[in-house]
């Protein structure tokens, strides 16, 4: 079991431009999350780090101790059961973070389908390949008059009671089999969420395995659910992403620009600032006040997601939002849902930078509150802005890091990574399954999650140039996939200057990075469906459990997180955490770390150092590889005409899977 996490110091963070800005009068008169928890003095606790503490009735609080008989519930609540329902209580919260997010993303589909808002239906062809999904006729209609019908079988599939989600039928059918028999095929996306939530009451479910298995369907409902419509949906209106170079980190802010940051995660309200920005009248109104026009560069997920559509800059990630506004630069954050601090407002209290919240459901003390209207987007976008640009002439001291930019490509969407492997006429998985099945990719792993100050802030980049040194191709997404950013792994380039010999020679064959930003961290749906494709395609096993593929969110400090871990968990993937708060409860330990592998072919690990995460995920590879009898490079076949004609008969050659000499 894991030892508890320490605490970073300030001295630990190896982000240069942070760095640099932390050296600066201007910010040293600035309280960060750097310094309250060096002013705190104190470990976290550790009945709630080992998840036995028990707050659900007002009996308690309770704090459990595993095996000590007086040191139950009052309620008779053990260890086991208190940590299990601690755990279903996480992955419901994080399953409803995405699960509302993903509701508004439904909502404003439908009344851009309707013609309410600025945006389009962009990408046509995935809009038909999700209709047909739904049983929606396409023949000789209108896209709008498709994309309305699909936005409201969606919007209804929330609140739908009995049946299952639609998406599950995307799934390897063997994946399906095993939800079906374990009985954990989600109804209905709100229904698991209040189910959730109400086995975890005071005196109602009380066996840990049953808790569990409540916990698969709860997170199964945002994987192939909530995030995966979202994703899905905000490909058709927006535009799938395809790769385009960006920079990334504090140095995107401008001198000579009104410097507006999009913080938060729901892409309708960033794509209509998008939008805004380039009004003339915006720009006249900067100009006039000064300005040589609207800079906008995005923070933690929202960026991301305007990152990888339209190439705009992200200024920094979760951990690095004071550190944006510590600049004085930044004329207003502009910020919705999830992951905000509220210390930003007390970060710019003296300065010109106003806080701007958009959403009725995230209110903060001493911020601007200028509520985002889906229905009006493009007037509520102008409304923000305008109350941006006029804070522009009252800027004071500001310091922007120079030289803090770092060149990312960005934009890896499934269908990206299926064009650029097979082109337009022969888009496949087939040259990457092929690869692994040679050995020149020993697997897949996918970093996601989230960044914090438990932590030194490099955990993310040594465990990923041990993956890819070890020709292991990287998926990120979410912070993760910033802070990988930020240390050049998204590069092209980087395959050369860190990969092992066989990915290198893939990496620089299709021009890739060995790193590739999948999205923000609702985009994690993306990676099943990439994984899905890879079963299909063959020879690599018949479902994701057989894959040799690994993820881990390192330094997840959000519910989202474990949701997300949880819902790979169920579909077949094995996950790493750095912490996991179930080590107070000996046999629920032993069964989230272990026990599950026997229900869907994976379970959870937890390691403590990032190097040892990284060999973790590398092991978990070479035993999928053991089992599928592909541990050894596969040498290239060079055929006779005997061995053609052997083909042509019928006959193949080589062994199960190893694609008839291609290798």
């Amino acid at each position: 079991m894991a030892k508890p996490s320490r605490i970073a110091s300030s001295n630990e963070i190896t982000a240069s431009s942070t760095r640099e800005l932390l050296n600066q009068d201007l910010a040293k008169k600035v309280r960060t999350a750097y310094t309250r928890i060096e002013e705190r003095g104190m470990a976290a606790c550790l009945f709630g780090s080992q998840g036995t503490c028990c707050k659900n009735c007002n009996m308690g609080p309770c704090q459990i101790i595993d095996g000590v008989e007086s040191m139950v519930g009052i309620c008779g609540a053990t260890a086991d059961t208190v940590a299990a329902r601690n755990f279903g209580r996480i992955v419901a919260a994080g399953t409803s973070a995405h699960t509302d997010h993903a509701r508004e993303m439904v909502r404003g589909f439908i009344a851009t389908a309707k013609g309410q808002t600025p945006h389009e239906i962009k990408d046509v062809a995935k809009l038909h390949k999700m209709a047909q999904l739904f049983g929606i006729a396409t023949e000789g209609r209108d896209k709008n008059e498709i994309a309305l019908e699909l936005g409201e079988r969606a919007l209804a599939e929330f609140g739908q009671q009995d049946g299952i989600l639609t998406m599950l039928k995307r799934a390897p059918e063997k994946q399906q089999k095993i939800w079906k028999a374990k009985g954990v095929e989600p109804r209905g996306v709100d229904r698991e969420v209040v189910e959730m939530m109400h086995r975890t009451h005071m005196g109602v479910d009380q066996e840990y395995h049953n808790i569990m298995r409540q916990a698969s369907r709860c997170a199964l409902a945002d994987g192939w659910g909530a995030s995966m419509l979202s994703t899905e949906l905000t490909d058709i209106m927006f535009g799938t992403p395809v790769p385009k170079r960006a920079t990334i980190d504090l140095g995107v802010l401008r001198e000579d620009m009104v410097n507006v940051t999009v913080h938060g995660h729901e892409p309708l309200l960033a794509e209509s600032l998008c939008l805004a920005a380039e009004d003339e009248e915006m720009l006249a109104l900067a100009k006039k006040a000064g300005a040589k026009g609207i800079n906008l560069a995005g923070v933690c997920c929202t960026g991301n997601e305007i990152l990888m559509r339209r190439g705009i800059p992200v200024a920094g990630s979760f951990i690095q939002q004071e550190m944006v506004l510590a600049t004085g630069a930044v004329e207003a954050m502009v910020v919705d849902v999830q992951c905000v601090m509220q210390s930003v407002a007390q970060v710019v209290k003296d300065k010109h930078t106003d806080i701007i919240t958009t959403n009725y459901r995230a209110m903060m003390p001493d911020a601007v509150h200028i509520q985002f209207d889906e229905h009006d987007s493009y007037a509520s976008a102008k409304k923000i802005l305008t109350h941006a640009i006029g804070n522009f002439k009252k800027r004071g001291p500001h310091y922007i890091p120079k030289d803090k930019k770092f060149d990312v490509v960005v934009g890896f969407s499934h269908e990206t990574i299926n064009y650029m492997l097979g082109g337009r006429f022969r888009q496949s998985y087939r040259p990457l399954n092929d690869n692994i099945i040679n050995g020149r990719i020993r697997g897949v792993a996918a970093i996601v999650g989230c960044e914090h100050y438990k932590h030194a802030d490099n955990v993310h980049e040594i465990i990923a140039k041990e993956l890819i040194k070890n020709n292991v191709l990287v998926l990120a997404t979410g912070c993760a996939a910033q802070a990988l950013g930020r240390v050049g792994l998204m590069r092209p380039e980087a395959a050369t200057e860190f990969a092992g010999d066989s990915l290198r020679e893939v990496c620089e064959t299709v021009g890739m990075p060995p790193v590739l930003h999948v999205g923000s961290c609702v985009d994690n749906s993306r990676l099943l469906i990439a994984l899905t494709e890879m079963v299909r395609e063959g020879g690599l096993g018949n479902d994701i459990a057989e894959l040799p593929a690994v993820g881990t969110a390192p330094v997840w400090m959000s519910e989202k997180a474990v949701a997300i871990g949880q819902y790979f968990v169920a579909s077949g993937a094995h996950v790493i955490f750095q912490d996991l708060p179930i080590s107070g409860a000996k046999k629920f330990s032993e069964y989230i770390l272990k026990g599950l592998k026997e229900e869907y072919g994976a379970c959870w690990g937890v390691a403590s150092e990032p190097l040892d995460i990284a060999k973790a995920m590398i092991a978990a590879i070479e035993e999928k590889r053991e089992a599928l009898g592909i541990n050894k490079k596969k040498e290239r076949v060079l055929m006779d005409m005997a061995m053609r004609r052997e083909i042509e008969a019928g006959k193949g050659i080589g062994g199960a899977g190893c694609g008839g000499g291609k290798h």
